[in-house]
This record gives structure tokens, sequence and C-alpha cells, in this order.
């Protein structure tokens, strides 16, 4: 294919080099006289690993050349790769002016391209944050080309996951590729680039493309700084921190895995909250600060704030609560996050009525009516004995339960406002219909 990439950057460099080296027709465009000259010269404008004599190769193959005329690389290709920065501005907000001049740069020679036949695509390989292609950018580029997005010319985002000192590598054997395409043949462009690199494709709206960027730095960094305050903790407390890792890294059904890593309702239990608890005193004793894991907690109590608020904008007061336990299949009450969660219900003067198939008071033992009872005295009034019990009376439902007897009776349509707290297996053919709402989707 013909290729432009616009900016050589980290990113638009090693992605022109490697595209050219698959086989592709590469014109990388950057405002930098200098680095345009270096590439025409068959020499890297960055420094990373193999870049060089990529660069070196391709060049003196011909299938990579640079210019600093947008309009000509544009004029020249079928897709475009823009691949500008997008630095923090003071403040910690997006910069995006970089992207918007390209962008009109690339509306202005699209539309001097029409009529040359061919449909260019544009695809946004630089970090930017959910609804910024579609409700910026698109428009910069209809109102400057003249055209429809998705019609008169392809739209796409495509993030790259090139870490520096090892990107070409990362190029050639990618952990996936993430095309959000705004229309299936913007999405068959972008997926063409690409054809014979291993990993798994996923093709996806264009804000989910922009947010996974963000989902996978922001992980990252909480990975490096939680390894970095458990390190020092176990410093403190003289325990050898690599030790600790290497066996934390050998479980790889809850600790590497994708285990606890879905959104759904607040953490509890006997173990969780205690263990963070007593984690973080020992941090403070030993005058050690860790801010991650002393907000993990605060984290955990203001998600469950979001369901209580979620209650209040319904304006609605007889509400329905299914799931009490902090586990499916267990009647264990002792930090169960649906316990706090009814506790405030109760306690702003909430009409409540709970239903949980495991939770009986006459059964309840030891620590655990023990808590209850300290928690939630008034359980026993609370206590629903079956789900349409609940259901007629409530106007709006929290479902905390993915319990089958629950899920068979939760109406559609027309009924009580339904607020899932578990993401409900319709979950998505419900979020369509009137008076559903999910916690965090």
């Amino acid at each position: 294919m013909k290729v432009s990439v616009l900016g050589l950057g980290y990113v638009g460099c090693v992605s022109a080099a490697c595209l050219a080296s698959l086989g592709h027709e590469v014109i990388g465009v950057d405002v930098n006289q200098v680095k345009v000259d270096l590439v025409n010269d068959g020499k890297a404008p960055v420094v990373e690993e193999r870049i060089g004599e990529l660069i070196a190769e391709v060049v003196r193959a011909g299938s990579l050349r640079a210019t600093g005329d947008v309009r000509e690389a544009i004029m020249e290709s079928e897709v475009s790769l823009v691949c500008v920065g997008t630095p923090s501005e003071p403040n910690g907000s997006l910069c995006t002016t970089y992207l918007e001049r390209v962008t009109e740069q690339i509306g202005a020679a699209v539309a001097d391209r029409k009529g040359r036949g061919g449909r260019q695509t544009v695809v946004f390989r630089s970090t930017m944050l959910p609804g910024t292609c579609l409700n910026l950018l698109v428009p910069i580029l209809e109102k400057f080309a003249g055209g429809t997005a998705g019609v008169d010319f392809g739209v796409a985002v495509n993030p790259e996951f090139l870490r520096e000192g090892t990107s070409v590598r990362d190029f050639f054997d990618p952990p996936k590729t993430v095309i959000g395409e705004l229309d299936p043949a913007s999405g068959d462009v972008v997926a063409a680039l690409y054809d014979g690199l291993p990993g798994e494709v996923f093709r996806v709206p264009v804000p989910v493309a922009e947010a996974i960027k963000y989902a996978d730095n922001a992980f990252h960094g909480l990975k490096i700084g939680f390894a970095n305050e458990l390190g020092a903790v176990c410093q403190a407390l003289g325990v050898d921190s690599h030790q600790v890792i290497d066996v934390f890294l050998a479980d790889r059904k809850l600790n590497i895995s994708p285990a606890y890593l879905r959104p759904g309702f607040a953490f509890g239990g006997s173990c969780l909250p205690k263990d963070l608890r007593s984690l973080v005193h020992a941090a403070r004793r030993a005058d050690v600060s860790v801010p991650i894991l002393a907000h993990v907690l605060p984290s955990n109590s203001d998600h469950l704030q979001r369901a209580v608020e979620l209650v209040e904008r319904t304006g609605k007061r007889r509400a329905g609560l299914f799931g009490l336990s902090f586990k499916p299949g267990t009647d264990d009450l002792r930090e169960s996050p649906l316990v706090e969660l009814a506790e405030r219900l109760f306690g702003k003067g909430y009409d409540l009525k709970i239903y949980d198939a495991n939770v009986s008071l006459s059964r309840l033992l030891g620590a655990n009516r023990e808590y209850i009872e300290t928690r939630l005295p008034h359980l026993a009034q609370l206590l629903a004995d079956s789900v349409d019990e609940v259901l007629e009376h409530a106007e709006v439902c929290l479902v905390g339960t993915r319990d089958p007897a629950v899920l068979s009776a939760l109406p559609h349509g027309e009924g009580p406002v339904l607020i899932d707290l578990v993401r409900l297996p319709d979950a998505e053919a419900r979020r369509a219909e009137p008076g559903y709402v999910g916690l965090a989707w």
C-alpha cells in the first residue's frame, strides 16, 4: 500500500520504517527539516535499537522517503498514519494543538485529492482521550475535506503499543493490534497494513480504541508503583521484596491473570479490607509512604458511593436490593459492600427491602451475626422472603447478585429502575431500555 506517516518522532519513525520493511511504499512527513533530511540520507532521527540499520535498508531500497509537505504526502498515498505528539498542558490536560493542525492540513489535501481515484483513509495513531477523534478531529476533517467521514474518506484510530528501546521488536511482535473503525472499510485498510503480523486483532468502536491505550498505560504505572511501594514496606520490615514478588508472580490464577480485572461493584469480605488496613498501618509505623496502597480502600468506598448516588438521582424512595453477602454462594456478611450499601441507604431514610437466598437471620452465627447486628441491626425487618416481594415493593432495584432466580424475574421495559452492580448477562441489550443503569458501563 502507499502510506504516509505524519510525524517522525519515536512512534512515527519506527512505524514508517517497519511498514516500509513489510513492503509498503512509505512517505514520512515532519515539520522539522533536519528529521526529513536524516531520513532521506538513510539515517534515523531517533536513537532506538535496530532503527538505524532498518531505515538505511528501506531508504536504499526506495520504499521510504521523507518530506516536509503534507499535501505532497497525501496526494501520493492512500492511507495516512497520524503520529504527532499529544503532550500534557501545564494543568495536566491533553494538548491537541498538533493533532488539530495536521488534521486541517490532511483535510485540505484530501479535498485536493478528489477525482484522483480511491478513498483516502486517515488513521490516528497518536494517543488521545476518548471522544477526541469523533468530536474534535472528524469535524475538522469534514470541514476541510468537504466531505463525510466514512463515506468520502475513511477514519480509524490505531493506538501503538511500542516501548522505547524495544519498539522495532514490539512492532513486529505486537501484544495486540487495536483498530477503532468508523466504518468496516476503514478497518479493512488498517488491518491490511499489518497483515501477517502475530497477535490478536481487535476491531472496536473508535472511542474504545482511544481508551485502551490509557487503560494499558495507567495499569502499567499502577503495577510499577505497587511493586515499588511493596518493596519499600518489605525493606522496612526486613523482608527480601524480590523473593516476595517471585512467589507473587508465580500465581497465574489470581495475581497475573484476568482475575479481579472486570469493572463491577466494590470489594469486601473478611480478608481484603482487613489485610490492606494492616499493611498500610505497618507502613506508617515504619515511616514508609505508600500513597497507592493507602488509597485502595478510599477508592473502594468512593465506588460504593457511586451506587448510592445513582439511587439518589432517581428521586425514588422505595428501594430493593438483591444480594447481601460479600460473595455469591456464601452467607458471609463480614465487610460485605452490599451490607455497607444497605446501611447507607437505610441511614438516608430509604424504604428498603433486601433479598438474598443464602442469608437467613436465624442461621447467622458467631462473628457473622455479631457483624450484622453492629452494622445493620434492623436487618430482620428489611429481609424479604422472595424476589417477587422485593419487586412488588421497589421503585428502584439494585442488583448485586447473579442468582438465576433473581435474573429470571427481573422485568424488561416497564417496571422499577434497575441499577446493575454486577453487569447482568443481558446488560448489553438492557442498556437500550429505559430505566436500566449500569454502575460502571
